[in-house]
């Protein structure tokens, strides 16, 4: 494996893990509803994700809810993830 496929991997690896953690958040915004603000799990993936999710929200309109920046960023997550993967095929 070169420097170049290994940088690549972990690039995505790291985006893997993002994307992870938001449908992780999802998920417990469906299943603890409004207590999920005390649950630690749900904070802690809001933690790893607000890096992301700031800067897509930045992008949109200020009008955009929350549920639409969340799923933009999971959109825009795992089309990078896919791209990632086909520069890894193609190195």
């Amino acid at each position: 494996m070169s420097a170049s496929q290994f940088a690549i991997s972990a690039i995505r690896a790291i985006v893997e893990m993002l994307l992870l953690c938001l449908i992780g958040q999802g998920v417990l915004v469906l299943i603890a509803g409004s207590k999920r603000a005390a649950n630690p799990v749900y904070r802690l993936f809001s933690l790893i994700t607000r890096g992301p999710t700031a800067l897509v929200a930045r992008l949109l309109p200020t009008g955009a809810g929350k549920p639409m920046v969340g799923m933009l960023t999971g959109a825009l997550l795992f089309f990078l993830w896919v791209t990632l993967a086909i520069f890894r095929m193609n190195v």
